[in-house]
């Protein structure tokens, strides 16, 4: 079997799975007490806090446990704002953000305040010079990931840390997906994590406030954790979690460099046995063990249950994967195609073997999508042309409306317009970056008595 799917998870390291149990008698009481197994209790998560600060590289007094990475990120967040309110209301943060970051902007703008969204390139990255010139007097906060879930892109922490440390600015950091192949470079000044993602137990998570950093915590608080993280935390997750951190990170370099040789090989092959697909991600700045490619023509839902039956777990930002059929918000910043979009997440210790059957079945599984949707294999035959053609593709779902765009373009001659008529919100993206694939000119968006019509013109 193939779990492709660790950027949402990874099975239980054996380091924490040890942990996890000898802990489980000696760290069952409250770590506040005096008594003899309180005492016992405190050591345990004095020694976790301390573990997990030498591989974060802070302070042991400046690391809580949470009950989740989301839930760092929303105390984080709030606490931050809250803290310098003096300062400002204005927070910054990159589009492609976590969700759990994105939904703490969206409450900050909800209670008055304001939020600037910056923008990334086609790899995903953010430009270290678009963040410093979104610092004004009354910001706040600033976030940004260290890497990126969906595509693997790797920012450029330092120099935004630098850029804001030079306004007087605190940066959070959301190191979910990079904390367990090393330690976040520059001078942030919040940082969050989550266990789940690098082994560990689910349900742990890390918030880190450097010392000097105004923060206030929001609602209700307890003594315990700093009065960062309310209630009574499970103990032996928290071990589990601090020593599968370490163990995972003694590892980092070697499993690293396997993994970053298994997604060359699949960002190269993939091209090569796939006619049609897009390639997303910065092809160097990026996470060992994640590669993630578009497939025109496929819709993502039907590809992933394809893959699912030959034994690969992989996942997707298509807008066909969701209950609001709404591409990703990843992608869409970034201005690729989200249909037919599959992200491969290596775990540690995948093996070669599996890589290779995967690249095997790969090119059925999307052809045999393909067939069932109908979509164009060849040349056809040729037909009338016309100046100017309507697809009429409301109420129909990614990626059906570029594939019917695909099906007449060349019904058209070389300066010819296609209208595509779609109420689909996917088709704002995809239909931009087909264009862009075929080499055709993307026009742009007008009103339609029905959905919107999207414009293109036939290049060659």
């Amino acid at each position: 079997m193939g779990y492709f799917d660790a950027a949402s998870g990874v099975p239980l390291h054996p380091v924490a799975r040890q942990a996890l149990v000898a802990s489980l008698d000696e760290g069952w009481a409250d770590p506040g007490r005096l008594y003899r197994e309180g005492r016992r209790a405190r050591m345990l998560l004095d020694a976790a806090r301390e573990a997990a600060a030498e591989v974060v590289g802070c302070r042991p007094d400046e690391l809580v446990f949470t009950s989740s990475g989301t839930r760092a990120v929303h105390t984080g967040v709030a606490g931050a704002l809250a803290g310098r309110r003096r300062a400002g209301r204005h927070l910054i943060v990159s589009a492609v953000e976590h969700s759990s970051v994105l939904h703490a902007a969206e409450a900050h703008e909800a209670d008055g305040g304001t939020v600037t969204r910056v923008a990334v390139d086609r790899t995903g990255a953010v430009a270290a010079d678009a963040y410093a010139a979104a610092l004004r007097p009354d910001t706040a906060l600033a976030c940004l990931q260290s890497a990126n879930h969906e595509v693997g892109t790797e920012q450029p922490v330092a120099r935004v840390a630098e850029a804001c440390r030079a306004a007087g600015v605190p940066l959070l950091v959301d190191a979910a997906q990079s904390l367990g192949w090393g330690p976040v470079p520059g001078g942030w000044s919040l940082l969050t994590a989550s266990a789940h993602k690098w082994g560990g137990p689910p349900g742990v998570g890390l918030l880190v406030v450097r010392k000097g950093v105004r923060f206030a915590v929001r609602g209700p608080s307890d003594e315990r954790e700093s009065g960062r993280a309310a209630g009574f935390g499970s103990l032996p997750a928290i071990v589990a979690a601090a020593a599968s951190l370490r163990a995972v990170r003694a590892e980092a370099d070697a499993e690293a460099a396997r993994l970053r040789r298994l997604t060359d090989r699949i960002r190269a092959r993939v091209p090569q046995l796939v006619p049609d697909v897009e390639v997303v991600g910065d092809p160097v700045r990026r996470l060992p063990g994640i590669v993630t490619f578009s497939c025109l023509y496929v819709d993502g839902e039907t590809l992933l249950h394809e893959l699912d039956r030959e034994g690969f777990s992989v996942s997707s930002g298509s807008s066909c994967t969701s209950s609001t059929l709404t591409p990703s918000h990843v992608l869409r910043a970034m201005g690729v195609l989200s249909e037919g979009n599959v992200r491969v997440s290596l775990p540690a210790g995948t093996r070669e073997e599996d890589v290779d059957r995967f690249l095997a079945v790969l090119p059925g599984a999307v052809a045999g999508v393909r067939e069932k949707l109908g979509a164009p294999v060849a040349a056809e035959d040729a037909r009338p042309e016309s100046d100017a053609v309507v697809v009429d593709a409301v109420g129909r779902r990614c990626p059906i409306p570029v594939i019917e765009l695909a099906k007449v373009i060349g019904d058209v001659p070389v300066g010819g317009t296609v209208r595509v008529l779609a109420d689909d919100e996917a088709a704002r993206l995809d239909i931009p970056a087909w264009c862009e694939m075929r080499g055709q000119e993307y026009v742009g968006e007008e009103p339609a008595d029905r959905g919107s019509a999207y414009v293109v013109r036939r290049l060659g």
